[in-house]
């Protein structure tokens, strides 16, 4: 039997990684823990028109949406057709009054004057003042956005008429600058204020001054939410737009993406951000569509698993459209806020102006630590699975620390953490199951499987098993995080990439041992590292028959789901059950454990024990194996979401494993007796001898 050497040197350097990696962690921790406030945001639209669907006075309305819990209104620019609307200025296109004159409907002289003077043209469009202000705002902002010679103020006085040449259809909708009216109203009434400008074609120095000098007198702005594909200034005065944050001390709030992974697309986010030195929040909004097949009960508990899971420290909470069972739009919605309200204090969250992340950043020496402790687990591994002179591990080792980590003492190196977050989401889960493979050969050497087990005796080595693999790879997590650690991994301004190859990556390297120490197809064990290349060979060279082909489209589908379910993407559904599911253990526990963790890789593990207690077939237990190296990988890869805290990830993963143990164990039980039973029919005399 091979005998594989674990380098005592190359365990030293992981352990001393393991520290620098939870001293990371704890900063960390103590970065997050300080960042609780959370911003319950509405639309001050959405509210206004909820009081003219029900009828109510608008102020009182808004009142009782700030004792529910709203501590913030987000404000829109205006556009023509939203100024029509609220009876702040008349917009119509010069081809209508120009038909009303020629159909004799036409009587005012106003404007009769105005076409005898052939002020009038069809292709032009006409703005009537009935607010001063709000009519200076909107022909400031045209002139901005249409340039010089386009906007002619045609009458003063009461009622200030301007022309502008550009397509109705097309001028009604486009946003004019935020309107002062509604700023000074949402202050008025004890709300923060978080603006949402949009940039400017060909923007200027003057364009961006205009947007600030229109904020200059709210004192209660906390926060900017840009809209639209780009951020105010950009391409060229995005050093103005971060000055006049800085000035303001306003926090930049960058919305999710709909799949959850980094930020709604919008050129210059995160350029401002880094400027900023990451005062910014992250923002979530459940989408349009999702939200009409939503309760309203189901959506607060979104939003509890949302801000405690992702980091999200601005809920940008849209209206229900349709009223619950026995109440009014009104109070279907304050349900709403009040119960995301209490659900978010009950979780220990305050509510206020976002919380924001210090910019955290670990220090340079403790990362090189941690990249040494992991490129010495990679080289580990690679003497586990085919053993080679200890002083080419010693080389080895060093050759590629010292490439990833002058990086890193630079001033740099995001690279290299990457990489060491890759090696570390890969190594460890391979290395506990190696250790647990050599642990099991070695006591299959020394007779330890050949005396009779009870069922209790092989639930224990189980359990104790599985506990010291889950720690083991459990150390991988704390390498991957430690090697992140710092505020851009946080506000997923920078992410982990690799995610799909860490969930294959610990399979297929733990095949690779297992090869390496079993003939999958005999009892007899491989003789050395060799045998790896050999038994591939005859696999590939195995016979094929029809069911050989089914049971490989079979693997073949459980990958596809496998990886296809794995980050974000949204080519696997999910099944409804499984969504009630996640929605139950959500309620029960404080971290939602992965389903393939605890329903599929550490019951296998339990099974895999009870597969080598009973000498299953090799290959069946090296199925159990693979499988078991699922909840492996996937316990390590949760840590690569950094957006979610970390005490969260280290309870989701011992959730996951308790839980999988309980269920492994039952699984174990259940096959034992069905074995006993199956065995003493089959000893037993048959009926009529």
């Amino acid at each position: 039997m091979s005998t594989f050497q674990y380098n005592k040197l190359l365990i030293v350097l992981i352990i001393i990684g393991l520290m620098a990696s939870l001293t990371i962690t704890w900063q960390r921790h103590g970065v997050e823990q300080a960042n609780s406030t959370v911003d319950m945001v509405m639309e001050y639209e959405d509210i206004m028109e909820l009081a003219q669907i029900e009828g109510v006075e608008p102020l009182a309305l808004f009142s009782r949406f700030k004792e529910a819990g709203v501590t913030s209104l987000a404000v829109y620019e205006a556009t023509l057709e939203k100024l029509n609307k609220s009876g702040k200025v008349t917009a119509l296109p010069g081809a209508d009054i120009l038909h009303q004159h020629r159909t004799g409907t036409l009587t005012e002289p106003f404007w009769l004057n105005l076409i005898a003077a052939g002020k009038i043209q069809a292709e032009d469009v006409y703005v009537v003042g009935q607010d001063k202000q709000v009519f200076q705002e909107v022909m400031s902002d045209l002139s901005r956005r249409l340039g010089p010679g386009r906007v002619s103020l045609l009458a003063e006085g009461d009622r200030p008429v301007l022309s502008a040449k550009a397509n109705f259809e097309k001028v009604q909708k486009w946003n004019l600058g935020l309107s002062s009216y509604e700023l000074a109203a949402v202050e008025k009434m004890g709300f923060y204020v978080v603006a949402r400008p949009t940039n400017y074609t060909k923007v200027t120095p003057d364009d961006v001054n205009a947007v600030f000098q229109r904020l200059a007198g709210v004192k209660n702005i906390t926060t900017i939410m840009f809209s639209g594909d780009e951020v105010l200034g950009y391409p060229s005065v995005l050093p103005l737009t971060v000055k006049n944050f800085k000035e303001r001390q306003m926090t930049l709030a960058m919305i999710e993406h709909p799949l959850q992974l980094q930020f709604f697309k919008q050129e210059g986010l995160t350029e401002v951000a880094t400027a900023l030195n990451y005062q910014a929040a992250r923002v979530y909004a459940i989408s349009k569509d999702e939200q009409l097949k939503l309760k309203v009960s189901e959506a607060i508990q979104r939003w509890a698993v949302t801000d405690q899971e992702r980091n999200i420290r601005i809920n940008l909470l849209r209206k229900f459209e349709k009223a619950d069972p026995g109440k009014t739009l009104v109070e279907t919605n304050l349900d709403y806020i009040s119960g995301t309200r209490d659900a978010l204090l009950a979780e220990g969250f305050t509510l206020g102006r976002a919380g924001t992340f210090t910019p955290y950043f670990a220090s340079p020496w403790l990362l090189s630590l941690v990249v040494l402790g992991a490129t010495a687990a990679g080289v580990l591994y690679l003497s586990l699975l085919y053993p080679f002179p200890v002083r080419w591990q010693y080389i080895l080792t060093a050759l590629l620390a010292i490439a990833l980590i002058i990086p890193i003492l630079k001033g740099g190196g995001t690279l290299s953490r990457q990489m060491a977050a890759l090696v570390s989401a890969s190594a460890f889960p391979a290395l506990a199951m190696t250790w647990q493979l050599d642990r099991w050969r070695k006591q299959a050497s020394d007779g330890s499987f050949d005396r009779p087990a009870g069922v209790g005796r092989i639930v224990l080595a189980g359990a104790v098993s599985l506990l010291i693999t889950t720690l083991c790879s459990l150390a991988g997590g704390f390498f991957l995080g430690g090697a992140l650690g710092d505020v851009r991994f946080l506000l997923e301004m920078e992410i982990f990439r690799g995610v799909k190859l860490t969930f294959v990556g610990p399979i297929i390297l733990v095949t690779l041992a297992y090869l390496a120490r079993y003939n999958v197809f005999s009892e007899v064990q491989s003789m050395n590292a060799r045998g790896i290349w050999k038994q591939i060979t005859s696999i590939l060279n195995y016979p094929i028959n029809v069911k050989m082909l089914l049971l490989f489209g079979a693997a073949a589908f459980a990958a596809w789901v496998f990886v296809g379910r794995s980050g974000h993407t949204a080519g696997v559904p999910v099944p409804a059950f499984e969504l009630k599911l996640r929605a139950f253990l959500e309620q029960v526990m404080y971290a939602r454990p992965r389903e393939k963790e605890f329903l599929i890789g550490h019951p296998a593990f339990m099974l895999a024990v009870l597969a080598i207690y009973r000498k299953w077939p090799r290959l069946v237990q090296y199925l159990l194996i693979v499988a078991a190296t699922i909840a492996q990988g996937s316990l390590v890869e949760t840590f690569a979401h950094m957006r979610t805290p970390v005490l969260m990830s280290t309870i989701r993963g011992w959730d996951g494993m308790l839980l999988g143990a309980v269920i492994g164990a039952v699984a174990v039980v259940c096959i034992y007796v069905v074995q006993s039973v199956v065995a003493r029919l089959g000893r037993s005399p048959a009926a009529h001898e």
